[in-house]
C-alpha cells in the first residue's frame, strides 16, 4: 500500500475546508506564541557581577567586551570540551542554521557568540573545517560553563544527577548545550535576562521547522527514540563534496 492509499485524499473544496480549520489553530499558537515571547521580555533581570573572561581570536576579553557595539549579547553553549576533535552534531546543525543570521542580528543590536570550554586552537581548528564565520571563543579557564548551567564537574557527574534545564537529571557527560542572553546598559552594567536549554532552542532550528511543515514531518526513527537520529555534520553526508574537510594547521 503507498503512502496515498494510506492518507485521506479528498476534493479540494474539503482539503480547503480542513486547511481553514487548522488555520483557526494556527492562528491560536500564533498569539500564543506573542504572548510567551512578552512574558519572556518581561522577566526579571540578575546583575552579572563574575567577571567572565575569555579566550578570543582578538585576545583575551571580558564578557562586556562581547557585546562589541551592541547593548544585547546571544550566547550559545557549544557542546566542544576539551580533548575533543569535532562538536556536537545537533550543536553544529544549529550552527549551521544560525549563521546566516547573524549579520542581520548584528544589525539590529544583538551580537551572537558561541561558547565552549575547548581551547581556542581547538575551535579555531573545527570552526574553520565547518566553513562557519559566527564569532566562537573559549570558556577555558573561567566557570562562565558551570555558572550557566551548561558544564558540570566530574563529581557532579559522578554523582549521577546534575541540575540541568532547571530541574535535576541524570548526566549523559559534562557538558551540554543551551543558550544564554544578556544586556548591557549605558554603564556598561551587564545582566543576565534569559537562558535556556534542551528543547528550549528548537526554535532556533529552522530545518526541524520546514520539516514539520511536511507530509512525513521530522520522520525520526531512531531505535532508542533519539531525536535527530537523522542529523551529520554537513560534511559527513555520503553524498557531501569533501571541500570542508578538516585542515593540517
Amino acid at each position: 500500500m503507498n503512502d496515498a492509499a494510506r492518507h485521506p485524499v479528498v476534493s479540494r473544496a474539503d482539503w480547503l475546508a480542513a486547511r481553514q480549520g487548522h488555520l483557526v489553530h494556527e492562528k491560536e499558537f500564533t498569539r500564543m506564541r506573542d504572548r510567551l515571547n512578552e512574558e519572556r521580555r518581561a522577566l526579571p533581570w540578575v546583575k552579572v557581577d563574575t567577571a567572565y573572561a575569555f579566550d578570543t581570536p582578538d585576545g583575551r576579553q571580558m564578557l562586556g567586551d562581547l557585546f562589541g557595539r551592541n547593548s544585547q549579547l546571544f550566547v550559545y553553549h557549544f557542546m566542544l570540551a576539551p580533548g575533543q576533535a569535532e562538536g556536537c552534531v545537533g550543536c553544529s546543525f544549529l550552527a549551521d542554521q544560525i549563521e546566516g543570521a547573524v549579520l542581520h542580528l548584528e544589525h539590529h543590536d544583538v551580537s551572537v557568540v558561541m561558547v565552549s570550554r575547548a581551547p581556542l586552537d581547538d575551535i579555531r581548528r573545527y570552526r574553520q573545517r565547518m566553513g562557519w564565520d559566527i564569532r566562537w571563543v573559549s570558556s577555558a579557564g573561567s566557570p562562565f560553563n558551570c555558572d550557566f548551567g551548561v558544564s558540570f564537574t566530574p563529581e557532579q557527574v559522578a554523582s549521577g544527577q546534575v541540575d540541568y534545564n532547571y530541574h535535576t537529571i541524570q548526566p549523559w557527560g559534562e557538558d551540554a548545550h543551551g543558550v544564554s542572553v544578556f544586556f548591557k546598559d549605558h554603564r556598561g552594567d551587564i545582566f543576565h535576562t534569559y537562558s535556556s536549554y534542551a528543547r528550549g532552542a528548537e526554535d532556533l532550528l529552522v530545518a526541524n521547522m520546514m520539516l514539520d511543515r511536511t507530509p512525513k514531518g521530522r520522520n525520526e526513527k531512531a531505535a532508542d527514540g533519539q531525536p535527530m537520529d537523522w542529523v551529520h555534520r554537513h560534511d559527513a553526508y555520503e553524498d557531501t563534496p569533501k571541500a570542508n574537510a578538516p585542515c593540517c594547521g
